[in-house]
């Protein structure tokens, strides 16, 4: 973990919110959104995503935001590729974490990326042969990141015997760390609770562990708290909760960044990041959208009387 923060916040908005909503924010636009945040502490953004721009016109810019984003000071900067062409380029873009995405529901990988969730697992692998035979890419951490862990908008539910499988199958081949998502908001706490104990037994607690919640049905902060309970430090947020996966039908938007932090300071875990400079950095978003809602509720109360930041 970066700093000596208790819970490392990465900002995910420059790329799972905007792959979601209709307006295209040009590359200064995101840039300035990224430099705002990242000046408020956020320590990791995922700035982009190398897919084919004709799937997603929003991220065509990725490399150069990649390139901009790697001039900012401290920044941890990721991207998300859905196979070894993406991880590839992202390499050579040169970020410092490459996330790659696949669905433990075999319908919402076959809808999502045109294969099965096996296929993925063993293009896994060659993504971190790749980083491997590379020196110059040494350094480049590859995460493994299971979407849909929690229920799948096509298939129903998703046994956790399938997460563990898919879990076990990344580590094998070399995962540096694991993202749990909850892609269209069907997890419970005690869902939560249950399937991350359960991880840690299956892989162990030397490897980290990230999760991704959505706010679909109004429960994202409290799988948050579950997740803390059982021993969760690393989660993704959007600035406004913009997103949501374009291949999952009401999968709506990402859980809040400022409500996340506001509630991790709130328990006393140090995230390192300024509220006040999430919120001048949400209104630079905000100018940029197009009608798109934004959601969150710190941004209307602010902090109590007396609030004292984690020390």
């Amino acid at each position: 973990m970066k700093r000596d923060d208790d819970v490392l916040v990465h900002e995910v908005g420059t790329r799972d919110g905007l792959q979601s909503i209709d307006t295209i924010f040009t590359t200064d636009g995101k840039m300035e959104w990224i430099r705002r945040e990242a000046a408020a502490g956020v320590p990791q953004i995922q700035v982009g995503s190398f897919i084919p721009p004709k799937l997603l016109p929003q991220l065509a810019d990725t490399p150069e935001v990649v390139r901009q984003s790697l001039e900012i000071p401290d920044l941890i900067v990721s991207a998300l590729v859905p196979n070894l062409k993406g991880a590839e380029n992202a390499m050579i873009a040169g970020v410092h974490q490459v996330g790659v995405v696949m669905s433990v529901s075999e319908a919402h990988n076959q809808s999502n990326v045109r294969r099965s969730t096996q296929d993925s697992i063993d293009d896994f692998a060659r993504i971190v042969e790749h980083r491997n035979a590379n020196s110059d890419y040494k350094d480049i951490v590859v995460s493994g990141g299971m979407a849909t862990a929690f229920g799948c908008t096509i298939s129903g539910s998703v046994p956790v015997s399938d997460v563990m499988r898919v879990a076990e199958g990344l580590v094998a081949r070399g995962a540096d760390r694991l993202n749990v998502s909850d892609t269209v908001g069907y997890a419970n706490p005690g869902q939560v609770r249950a399937l991350f104990e359960e991880l840690y037994r299956t892989v162990g607690t030397d490897i980290p562990v990230g999760a991704h919640f959505h706010d679909t049905r109004g429960l994202g902060l409290a799988n948050v708290f579950a997740a803390l309970d059982a021993g969760v430090r690393e989660f993704d947020a959007c600035l406004g909760g913009l997103g949501g996966c374009p291949y999952a039908p009401g999968a709506s938007g990402n859980i809040v960044t400022e409500d996340l932090v506001f509630l991790l300071e709130s328990l006393g875990l140090k995230t390192g990041v300024d509220l006040d400079g999430l919120l001048e950095a949400r209104e630079i978003m905000e100018r940029q959208l197009n009608g798109e809602p934004v959601q969150g509720t710190f941004v209307n109360a602010g902090l109590p009387k007396g609030f004292v930041a984690a020390a």
